[in-house]
């Protein structure tokens, strides 16, 4: 699917046509591939990992729901809900309305997968409680980040029409933003998984090769977050290296 990003490309770079037309192909576009493949092989990994240990039940028989409450219960944190939502791999820890939430696959499953990704969410919630700095810092940004993402791209295309560098800067920062973001989720996320298995391994509620495989689950799923910024990354360079052609011409 083409981004916004590729009206600015058009009628200036792509590749030979009908005859008499002539377009030049745009070596830039290889960031974007490279980057939509990265994170195609990371969302595949993260898949056949949480399918590989979902199909793995704890010995105990214990589900992503009484794993979570025995958590939270266990970091002293009464004041959190736990609710199902639909979807799978769609758990979240909404901090504003204190609600942890837990998906088909993980909210009444017994397999490690669910216990893993259910510890991980609690993670974020003993994160909120102790005032974890970095996700402090990322909620705090987060209404700036949508704005930034909103207005970068129509900022920009206003600046290509008006020929106006100054506005391209602007779009080419507030896109920025999101990379900004991205970089600040990933101690997020990579201490969240920390403190699950940490947890999970001092309390019992997993057997010690059970625990592997959580920690198998959750490092593929902490890896999806490192190519997410990766490949905003080279859309940030393919812009920067696009305007600065357009600069220098």
């Amino acid at each position: 699917m083409f981004g916004l990003e590729d009206v600015f490309a058009s009628g200036y770079y792509g590749f030979y046509g009908l005859p008499g037309m002539y377009y030049r192909l745009d070596p830039t576009y290889l960031l974007v591939i490279v980057g939509a493949v990265i994170c195609l092989i990371a969302s595949a990994n993260v898949n056949r990992a949480f399918r590989k240990y979902s199909g793995q039940r704890c010995r105990r028989g214990i589900t992503g729901v009484q794993a979570a409450q025995q958590i939270l219960a266990g970091a002293g944190i009464h004041d959190v809900r736990i609710e199902h939502v639909s979807g799978d791999l769609t758990d979240h820890y909404d901090p504003r309305n204190k609600v942890l939430r837990l998906s088909d696959s993980v909210y009444g499953s017994d397999s490690v997968s669910a216990v893993g990704v259910a510890a991980h969410e609690c993670g974020h919630a003993i994160q909120h409680q102790v005032g974890y700095v970095p996700i402090k810092v990322r909620n705090a940004i987060v209404p700036v980040v949508n704005i930034g993402s909103k207005l970068s791209w129509p900022i920009m295309i206003v600046g290509l029409i008006l020929g106006s560098f100054n506005l391209l800067n602007i779009g080419i920062i507030l896109f920025s933003l999101t990379l900004l973001f991205q970089l600040l989720t990933l101690p997020v996320e990579f201490n969240a998984s920390g403190r699950a298995l940490r947890i999970l391994e001092g309390s019992n509620m997993l057997y010690e090769e059970e625990v592997r495989g959580a920690r198998k689950v959750l490092r593929a799923a902490a890896l999806t977050y490192v190519t997410a910024a990766v490949s905003t990354l080279l859309q940030l360079l393919r812009l920067v290296l696009l305007f600065g052609r357009r600069n220098n011409d």
